[in-house]
């Protein structure tokens, strides 16, 4: 039976949950994210029980604003985007107590020294400790300037005091070159054991759950490798358009915006060998072997190995939508993709010779993230190939969104006087075994960091490693003519070259 009520991420990490007071400080505390994740995220882990008592929170940003309006609007924040909404009175009168908020421009360096000051009178009136976490919830490009004003205050400087450490939120960059950039910026003022780089992805418990699934049960690891299985499709389909991101992601694109993190950190989990144990550099150890395994596209090598698309008119739950192009703040002559179908080898022992198809795009069909490993089929009809007509096959599929579960296809007689083979499903829901509700991948993520857990956080050599291969089939992407685009509807399952791409290998795409 599998077992999924063990998670060695835990165990193996020790079952001390509790985080020693301390003080989150979150740049662009007037921004999306600080309404939509991060302070509903903190109210949840407080009305669990999961935070230190004193835990305050300190915004820092550039509108002016008191504390107690900064209070209303993160009580409306987690009124509408909390797990447990609305607020609870009690709960949130305990929590509201500590939340600040700072005014200044990033770039002031009075601003860092005010903040220093704050920390100060907070630890000595809220039992902190001297220990701060920084969160970047900016766009990135005022990164640099902060961590630099964070060094050169003394605020990101180790002390007996407490524990500092800082938050990065994605992009890590646009390239290689700005990953490497950042990293330089960031490691002059940290530590890398301070440096927390975060993918939310990596907080969701389904995805978490791929490393229990696989090491935490006897029957599947042995299966897990060249021998029987015959490719593996990472899907991470969108329904939605750009909507707002116009300006971001004309300047990212698929590659950038969910490949080079999401989907390669699937892939990395996925494929990774077994950790020595579950410590942080022990897990990322092996993500990153991963990474450098796969051999990189040469320019003259994308049209085998990529095809891009971009939406155009379509339709989606019923209503006409605008194509990409069409859409606010995008170039009427843009050639960024929206699709990307991408297909990956991995040169390892475990891995050689089968192949990892990844795809990606906005204004599909449906919202879903899924892993399914197919495996090889067997080697000898015995029955025959009429009874076999109707089986398909083997397929272990994990869901990550929105239908957290696990499910395995394979081949079942049907019921009646001859021999008919028929492929049936056995399938595992979070929502139905558990009855439990997962909590957002946010909460995990933030009370690792206070921990001082690493684990589901990226190193800087597994960034820069992603960006390596991306910059690769860029580069090849700047090289080639310029796709006719758009070259899908919304609403359909992307070009058709996608599923030419898939068929030129005899397989084809899942249906989702």
């Amino acid at each position: 039976m599998v077992d999924l009520s063990v998670n060695p991420l835990r165990q193996g990490l020790g079952s001390e949950r509790t985080p020693e007071p301390n003080v989150m400080v979150i740049f662009g505390a007037t921004g999306d994210l600080t309404h939509r994740k991060l302070v509903p995220a903190l109210y949840d882990l407080a009305l669990d029980g999961l935070l230190p008592v004193g835990f305050s929170v300190v915004g820092f940003a550039r509108r002016k604003k008191t504390d107690e309006e900064c209070r209303l609007e993160m009580q409306e924040a987690v009124d509408k985007f909390a797990r447990k909404r609305p607020a609870q009175g009690q709960v949130w009168e305990g929590f509201a107590q500590g939340l600040y908020y700072l005014q200044s421009e990033f770039g002031d360096p009075h601003g860092y020294e005010k903040l220093s000051q704050f920390l100060d009178r907070i630890d000595m009136d809220r039992g902190t400790g001297g220990n701060r976490l920084f969160y970047l919830a900016t766009p990135p490009n005022h990164y640099a300037q902060i961590i630099k004003h964070l060094g050169a205050s003394g605020l990101a400087r180790r002390s007996q005091q407490g524990w500092r450490r800082i938050i990065i939120e994605k992009p890590f960059g646009q390239d290689l070159q700005t990953a490497r950039e950042l990293n330089r910026h960031a490691l002059s003022a940290f530590d890398e054991d301070q440096v927390y780089r975060i993918d939310h992805y990596l907080g969701k418990e389904t995805v978490q759950n791929i490393l229990v699934f696989r090491f935490a049960n006897g029957i599947f690891e042995p299966i897990w490798n060249r021998r029987y299985i015959d490719h593996v499709q990472i899907a991470v389909a969108e329904s939605v358009g750009v909507e707002n991101r116009a300006a971001y992601f004309e300047g990212a694109g698929t590659i950038r915006d969910m490949v080079q993190n999401h989907i390669l950190q699937l892939l990395s989990l996925v494929a990774m060998e077994p950790p020595a144990s579950f410590d942080a550099d022990s897990v990322r150890d092996e993500k990153v072997k991963v990474l450098r395994s796969i051999p990189p596209i040469h320019p003259g090598e994308v049209g085998a190995y990529t095809v891009r698309g971009q939406y155009g008119p379509g339709w989606a739950a019923g209503e006409e939508v605008k194509g990409y192009r069409e859409e606010s703040g995008v170039a009427p002559d843009s050639a960024v993709e929206t699709f990307l179908a991408l297909k990956l080898v991995i040169d390892n022992w475990r891995w050689a010779g089968v192949p990892f198809y990844l795809r990606s795009g906005k204004r599909l069909p449906k919202r879903v993230t899924e892993i399914a490993i197919q495996f090889k089929r067997a080697p000898l009809l015995l029955f025959g190939k009429d009874a076999a007509e109707g089986a398909g096959p083997n397929v272990l599929v994990l869901r990550i969104q929105p239908d957290e579960g696990i499910s395995l296809k394979f081949g079942s007689k049907v019921p009646g006087p001859t021999v008919r083979i028929r492929s049936v499903n056995m399938d595992f829901s979070y929502g139905a075994s558990f009855g439990l509700e997962p909590p957002d991948a946010y909460e995990r993520l933030l009370l690792d960091a206070m921990v001082g857990d690493s684990t589901l956080f990226i190193r800087r050599d597994e960034t820069e490693a992603a960006w390596s291969l991306v910059d690769g089939i860029v580069d090849g992407w700047r090289e080639s003519p310029r796709p006719s685009f758009p070259n899908y509807e919304a609403g359909s399952w992307g070009p058709e070259e996608a599923h030419k791409f898939m068929e030129k290998d005899g397989r084809r795409w899942r249906r989702l």
